[in-house]
């Protein structure tokens, strides 16, 4: 029989702000260093606090291991996202790339030599954590490190205050103005009431590590690892899926992940007698779980779609050619007035969302995402040109007009 067990709880208030985001990964990074940075650009007290449930910022992209910075370029030559995506692409090799360094974008190459291999680079994800840390400080953002959101209360249709739980124990967060979803999960929306989906297919293993051997260090993708080529590469059972919303199967994924990650490694150390891993996961390499539906939900066809509510530029990492331009409207819904997402839980379709949950589409959510929260308590009524000329006035292209010149 199940048992339920009731509690009345008394937070006390300890914090306030006028942007809270939630998240510490790529989209939570760039939602909260744009926030805080619209704030002093448009002379509005914008006071942001970041959440992190670990003690590393970075989310997959380094806790996760997945130290691929994915294109922002088109394929063709052109590059795509600018702003904050190519802020954090070359913060993250501030200190020296492990791979892929795109030589013809960084140096001056022409556009033929640029069409020929893609603005992609893969970084050490420590290095890159800890970068990133340094910008958030000198952008004014607020970090709480070991923060897990665990309730969101909804007065009058906005959230007015986010309940955390850390080491501290159960405190309460005070937001004035907005609130970013940037949990990878949806997790505020959920909490908030917000109308969400569940990505139908479940996740496939991945258990990716790095190991030193033979005087080389190197990251190993172990299990599921798509290519901008959009070739997958499958050695662990990919008869298994996991949902990732539950701490039942989060643990037995995480176990099943171990087990193959060590089989891996012992199978190659028969070949490299000395290697040894130095790094593994610490949270897990899910990708897509839980989103918002939003006002609008943008589907992998509209890659020759416009919108007046256009916020940025993206381009199709798996393929060249393809640009899509980013509503606002897929990154809120009805019904919080002031909750935004970015990254991994926008409001897309199915086929969608294998495109938009990369590093680069989280930075561009995350940053027009910021601008907006710091902007406005009421997105559905917010200033869309005056988003739009924040960005513009950052370089951000909004749409795939400006990025070709028609």
């Amino acid at each position: 029989m199940k048992k339920n067990l009731s509690e009345y709880l008394t937070t006390s208030v300890k914090y306030s702000c006028d942007v809270c985001v939630a998240g510490g990964g790529i989209a939570g990074i760039a939602a909260a260093i744009s926030a805080a940075r619209a704030g002093h650009e448009l002379g509005i007290k914008t006071d942001v606090i970041l959440l992190e449930r670990g003690f590393m910022l970075g989310g997959l992209a380094t806790a996760g291991l997945v130290t691929i910075y994915l294109p922002i370029c088109d394929g063709l030559g052109n590059q795509v996202c600018y702003g904050l995506a190519e802020e954090l692409l070359k913060l993250s090799i501030e200190y020296g790339h492990e791979d892929k360094y795109p030589k013809v974008w960084l140096n001056g190459g022409t556009k033929a030599e640029r069409a020929k291999s893609r603005f992609v680079v893969q970084f050490n994800a420590q290095l890159f954590a800890m970068s990133a840390e340094r910008l958030l400080k000198e952008s004014g953002v607020r970090i709480l490190y070991g923060a897990v959101a665990a309730e969101a209360k909804v007065e009058n249709e906005k959230i007015k205050y986010i309940i955390i739980e850390g080491k501290g124990g159960r405190e309460a967060i005070e937001v004035s103005r907005s609130v970013i979803d940037c949990t990878g999960d949806a997790d505020i929306c959920k909490l908030s009431g917000a109308k969400t989906a569940i990505y139908p297919e479940g996740n496939k293993l991945a258990a990716w590590y790095y190991g030193y051997g033979n005087h080389d260090f190197r990251l190993y993708m172990c299990g599921v690892h798509d290519t901008p080529s959009g070739v997958a590469n499958i050695d662990l059972d990919d008869e298994q899926r996991f949902g990732g919303l539950s701490t039942e199967e989060l643990s037995k994924m995480t176990e099943i992940s171990h087990a193959a990650l060590m089989n891996n490694f012992l199978t190659r150390r028969i070949d490299i007698p000395d290697l040894v891993p130095v790094t593994i996961a610490t949270t897990p390499e899910i990708r897509m779980t839980r989103r918002l539906v939003g006002m609008y939900e943008q589907d992998i066809s509209e890659d020759t779609a416009s919108y007046e509510d256009s916020v940025g530029i993206y381009p199709n990492w798996k393929k060249s050619g393809p640009v899509y331009e980013l509503p606002l409207s897929a990154l809120y819904g009805r019904e919080v007035k002031n909750l935004l997402t970015a990254g991994r839980c926008i409001s897309v379709s199915n086929a969608m969302w294998d495109i938009t949950r990369v590093i680069p589409v989280c930075a561009v959510s995350g940053e027009a995402a910021g601008v907006a929260a710091a902007l406005s308590s009421e997105l559905e009524s917010a200033d869309i040109k005056k988003i739009q000329a924040c960005l513009k006035h950052r370089g951000v292209l909004l749409t795939r007009g400006e990025l070709y010149g028609v």
